[in-house]
């Protein structure tokens, strides 16, 4: 199963790119950012044609989330990060895939920063790590993938000294993300690349793309439930290099679900095994309690 996320900056303007991008790679799942389109706009249709089912939730101009599954219908678990019921942007969205737990999120930027907006996004991230504990610990495999809004360290961003005012570096933004993953959280691209300077975005400005000038601010977690089924993890860089791209390219996961039920096989058998040998350590003690009793 090859899962991406990628923030496509206005679903509309980018539809073609989307569909090519769809066609070429074949993801089996794919969680959708900035859709900047209402409900009724959103290409269903199209999407269907190129063999993908959705889940969306869209909102006038700004963020909006999309899950796509290809050949099956996404199960919708919830429509809104829990914490905040007057919250209404557009930022979460929770299905079931074929058995994966898939989160979709899209955190807010945060900018300008010292201010309510950067207020929020802290906020947000708040109830993220709430909600995230919940999910490490269901059972089931999560992963939870999205447009964090977060470079993780300095070795995640071309140059740190032109971004140091910027909300995605400061501090607080960096400090969430570390107690995100301190639930045990596996950042897969990171887990994969430790020595590689990997980069998701690239931004409009100072030829950034055409010099590599980028961060890594999209990721995808897996949950102990599903790292161990952790097989590759990339950037389909090509994706910002077409015309008319988002600033984004998609970053993906490939895992082999397999090693999941193997996985679940070899505790099943070792708890049974425990289990023999508690019940034949607990009658090979109770005769010699019996012998000792007289004597005692």
């Amino acid at each position: 199963m090859k899962i991406a996320t990628y923030n496509v900056n206005g679903i509309k303007a980018r539809l073609p790119n989307l569909l090519e991008w769809l066609a070429r790679e074949q993801p089996e799942v794919a969680c959708l950012q900035e859709l900047k389109a209402l409900d009724a706009a959103f290409p269903e249709a199209e999407l269907r044609d190129a063999g993908y089912q959705a889940l969306w939730k869209g909102q006038r101009s700004w963020n909006g989330v999309a899950i796509l599954a290809r050949g099956t219908a996404p199960i919708e678990v919830r429509r809104e990060l829990p914490g905040d019921p007057a919250d209404e942007q557009s930022r979460y969205l929770e299905a079931a895939v074929d058995g994966v737990v898939v989160a979709c999120l899209y955190l807010p930027n945060g900018n300008p920063q010292p201010g309510p907006k950067f207020g929020y996004k802290l906020a947000w991230f708040e109830r993220l790590i709430g909600h995230a504990a919940e999910l490490y610990s269901s059972g089931h495999p999560v992963v939870m993938a999205g447009d964090y809004n977060v470079v993780p360290t300095d070795f995640d961003i071309y140059n740190p000294r032109s971004w140091l005012k910027d909300a995605l570096l400061q501090p607080e933004s960096r400090a969430c993300y570390q107690r995100l993953l301190a639930q045990g959280w596996v950042d897969s691209l990171r887990h994969l690349h430790p020595d590689e300077a990997v980069f998701t975005f690239w931004d409009y400005f100072r030829r950034h793309w055409e010099t590599n000038s980028g961060l890594r601010i999209d990721h995808l977690l897996l949950n102990e439930a599903l790292a161990p089924c952790l097989v590759e993890a990339g950037v389909d860089a090509w994706v910002r290099g077409q015309p008319h791209a988002s600033d984004h390219a998609p970053t993906w996961v490939r895992l082999d679900l397999t090693r999941r039920q193997a996985a679940t096989a070899a505790t099943e058998l070792a708890e049974k095994s425990a289990g023999r040998r508690a019940a034949a350590g607990t009658s090979a003690a109770a005769p010699r309690a019996r012998q000792q009793k007289p004597s005692a």
